[in-house]
């Protein structure tokens, strides 16, 4: 089935990214082939609502963590999503491994992200004036704590090639090793 023959009505979530699978990043060929097959549309540049820790973890691989109110308002890239398309984004994140979570997040469009989206200092809960409910892959809610602690409670607004360098692929990593096990290594690792 080409592009031309889906239509958007058969998207079925809207995905925020925030790192690898991002244009430019080693994990956005996935993104490309799904957009080809049409199974995914690029829908903009986007911002989180709330707060949430982005960090790196071992290999530089990119975490959000799902601390809504600590970190920073992250930066990424929004994409609607067909059944089909979701499920490889799924095993691309492992969520059957507890590597991931899919969950929801709240974004808005990067142009907007001047606009006052609360009212009294809160953040609204709900979808529309602009704010948009998608989902994010955080990192697994095992290690998330850890992970924070690991980065000292600092993040990043964005996953660009200063955050990416040292990135190494899946392929390249040691084989011997699961993700999970390079997780426990890492946040159990002093700090650089």
């Amino acid at each position: 089935m080409g592009i031309q023959d889906r239509t958007e009505k058969e998207y079925v979530t809207l995905i925020f990214t925030y790192g690898t699978l991002k244009r430019g990043f080693s994990n956005h060929i996935l993104m490309q082939e799904l957009m080809r097959t049409g199974d995914a549309a690029f829908k903009g540049t986007y911002l989180t609502v709330e707060k949430y820790p982005l960090v790196c973890g071992p290999y530089r691989v990119p975490f959000l963590l799902n601390m809504p109110g600590s970190g920073n308002r992250v930066m990424g890239e929004l994409y609607a999503v067909s059944a089909q398309g979701l499920a490889r984004l799924d095993e691309l994140e492992g969520t059957t491994h507890g590597h991931y979570e899919r969950l929801p997040i709240l974004v808005l469009p990067a142009e907007k992200e001047d606009r006052d989206f609360g009212i009294g200092g809160e953040i609204l809960s709900g979808c529309g004036g602009g704010v948009t409910c998608a989902e994010a892959y955080y990192a697994h809610r095992s290690y998330e704590k850890e992970m924070w602690r690991r980065n000292e409670g600092k993040g990043f607004v964005t996953y660009s090639e200063k955050e990416a360098k040292g990135y190494v692929k899946r392929k390249d990593r040691p084989q011997n090793l699961t993700f999970l096990d390079h997780i426990r290594i890492f946040v159990s690792s002093p700090s650089d």
